[in-house]
């Protein structure tokens, strides 16, 4: 076999989904294939600081040991908010696959969900240094973590949708009783809350009445500076997995069934009583419709590489409304994002194969545009 790819995977990150993104590292590190890829650990810890260390010759034992810099691993090297990119941008900007050195990579995986990971920040600046990562744009990414844009972009779509409102910290502080009226009069109670560009659920909400809605605003605004209210519809939560760039395919898709009153942080990721069921038992004539969706709204965002789109359907009609595009889903063996594409076909490993291979490919046909204006016809 020829030389092994590098891929450095980015995690942690300075947001309220940092754990998160550990549990997605550890899960993807023990699944590569060792024989084919280096694999080198690029870790952000909660306070922006980034450290490195050696290329793993074997997956990390727990989640402990991807905290790097600690006493667990006293070999690496914290580089700093300054410098933090100078190793992954060594050996580079040739599109090098010879490694000029132990930090050069040939791809990144960003494995950070949430803000300054899954919001465009990050692939901003690989796209400055020209690094081919796998995931979502720029673009993408940016549309994908702000509710508020994704929600105006799937409009202009016309994929249907539950009503919404939103407003920023300095609307709300300054005509509180216009909103908290508009909210009742245009949404009603029971309502969700949430702030407009995190994920996983964090700093989520349910609100049966005007106390629980001003608490649970003021509480989605600890995370963000805008916020989005949306009706409650009685509904089940349908998911679909998309997966490649200007030719996307959707898997089959699957169920949510929550613990809680709904899919909130703990029933995600700490209770674990949730059940996914997938594929998930519905018509054929559904499914397919969700799965076309899905490739829309991809589409529509610009997506690439991979998202989980979520959608509701009504129970009392079966009416589907789509919910939002999530451009960097968990990535466990035990989350939706690749459960439905094994039960469709794809296994774990390859999918990971797959996404990297379709992060080269973008990549490669990103060096066709001429940047610098070319010269006249």
């Amino acid at each position: 076999m020829g030389e092994k790819v590098r891929v450095g995977l980015i995690y942690g990150g300075k947001s309220g989904e940092h754990e998160v993104s550990l549990r997605t590292a550890l899960a993807v590190m023990g699944e590569f294939d060792f024989s084919r890829y280096e694999v080198k650990p690029f870790y952000i810890t909660t306070d922006g600081q980034w450290r490195t260390a050696d290329v793993l010759l074997a997956p990390p034992a727990d989640v402990a040991a991807l905290r790097l810099g600690g006493a667990e691993q006293a070999d690496a090297a914290a580089i700093g908010s300054g410098g933090a990119l100078a190793p992954v941008f060594q050996g580079l900007q040739a599109g090098s696959a010879s490694h000029g050195g132990n930090g050069a990579v040939d791809v990144i995986f960003p494995l950070l969900h949430g803000t300054f990971g899954e919001d465009g920040t990050i692939q901003g600046l690989l796209e400055m240094a020209n690094i081919p990562y796998v995931g979502a744009g720029v673009l993408a990414s940016a549309v994908g973590m702000d509710k508020v844009m994704m929600k105006k972009v799937f409009a202009h779509e016309g994929l249907p949708q539950c009503m919404f409102r939103y407003f920023n910290r300095t609307q709300w502080d300054k005509e509180t009783d216009y909103y908290v009226t508009e909210i009742e009069v245009s949404l009603g109670y029971p309502c969700f809350i949430k702030p407009a560009n995190l994920g996983s659920s964090v700093g989520i909400s349910k609100a049966k009445n005007r106390e629980e809605l001003i608490e649970a605003i003021n509480y989605a605004f600890r995370y963000d500076r805008k916020v989005i209210v949306e009706e409650f519809v009685d509904a089940r939560e349908i998911e679909v997995s998309v997966l490649g760039n200007d030719e996307p395919k959707a898997s089959v898709p699957g169920e949510i069934r929550p613990s809680n009153d709904f899919y909130d942080y703990k029933a995600k990721y700490i209770d674990g009583t949730s059940v996914m069921e997938i594929p998930a038992n519905i018509p054929a004539l559904t499914s397919e419709a969700v799965r076309e969706m899905a490739i829309r709204a991809y589409q529509a965002i610009d997506g690439s590489g991979l998202s989980r789109v979520d959608f509701f359907m009504r129970k009392s009609d079966g009416e589907l409304f789509i919910n939002e595009v999530n451009t960097m889903p968990g990535f466990t063996p035990f989350s939706m994002y690749p459960l439905m594409w094994q039960e469709t076909g794809l296994p774990y490993r390859e999918l990971l194969d797959t996404l990297i291979e379709l992060a080269l490919q973008r990549h490669a046909d990103k060096q066709r545009i001429d940047y610098g204006g070319g010269s006249p016809l």
